[in-house]
């Protein structure tokens, strides 16, 4: 449940449009609802701004089918990470608005009645190239369900540097990058050396053997000379969606 969702509960309680027991029988499984295999987090809205998100990788399909139903009650809609093909096929027999984006391996459902709002600000996604396109689609996917306004660059890796450097006034535009990059992830150095803007490097697991599955990349992430740049883990466009949330929600407050 979000704030706005909240508020318009007890308005709607105030103005006698709904019984308080209904009201309560609403918020029966606030702020924790216990289920055979999980405990969900109805609250977090409330605390951070957005709601719980469902990592599917190593649930059953019926698993995440009763924790996407749940929270779909409480919020009016979900997302998904990691998801497989026959989870997504699952959800939209349940969902017949359900978003699954192949590519990214994402389920969304968006809240009915919402309107999209993207004034936090927009998120520009860098990606090295089309093999790390799998983890810059679930750092898009992530930041648009959570409100940002998404632009991408793809396909501009270091070995044909020209390509990033046409992309100059995009790159400067851009209020926080979020770049991705397998091989040896020297992608972000570099725009973090063009840019004033906050830099979220994203190493992922493409490469020949010595890349270790994405370990070379985020060591050299790690060891970047430009400086500031934040570094999530190997494949994590999630994770790097979240950190550009939380930067432009604190920049939106404070401005």
């Amino acid at each position: 449940m979000t704030r706005e969702q909240l508020a318009k509960l007890l308005a709607a309680v105030s103005a006698g449009e709904l019984a308080p027991e209904e009201a309560l029988d609403r918020l029966r499984h606030f702020p924790t609802e216990h289920l055979p295999f999980a405990q969900l987090d109805h609250h977090r809205g409330l605390r951070q701004g957005h709601p719980e998100v469902v990592f599917c990788a190593g649930k059953s399909v019926e698993q995440v089918l009763a924790i996407c139903e749940r929270l779909a009650l409480a919020s009016g809609g979900f997302l998904g990470t990691r998801a497989t093909p026959e989870m997504a096929m699952a959800l939209g027999q349940r969902f017949s608005e359900l978003e699954w984006n192949p590519l990214g391996r994402t389920v969304a459902l968006r809240p009915a009645g919402r309107a999209s709002s993207r004034e936090l600000g927009t998120v520009l996604i860098v990606c090295a190239g089309t093999s790390d396109l799998a983890v810059a689609e679930e750092a898009a996917v992530t930041a648009d369900l959570m409100g940002l306004q998404v632009a991408r660059l793809t396909d501009v890796g270091v070995a044909g540097l020209h390509r990033l450097l046409n992309a100059g006034e995009t790159l400067r535009a851009a209020e926080v990058l979020i770049v991705v990059a397998g091989m040896e992830g020297a992608l972000p150095s570099v725009v973090g050396g063009l840019v004033p803007a906050p830099v979220i490097a994203v190493p992922t697991s493409v490469g020949y053997g010595a890349s270790f599955a994405g370990l070379a990349a985020l060591l050299a992430m790690l060891n970047s000379c430009a400086a500031g740049i934040t570094v999530v883990n190997i494949d994590n466009g999630f994770g790097a969606a979240m950190a550009a949330l939380r930067i432009l929600q604190v920049r939106r407050a404070t401005a």
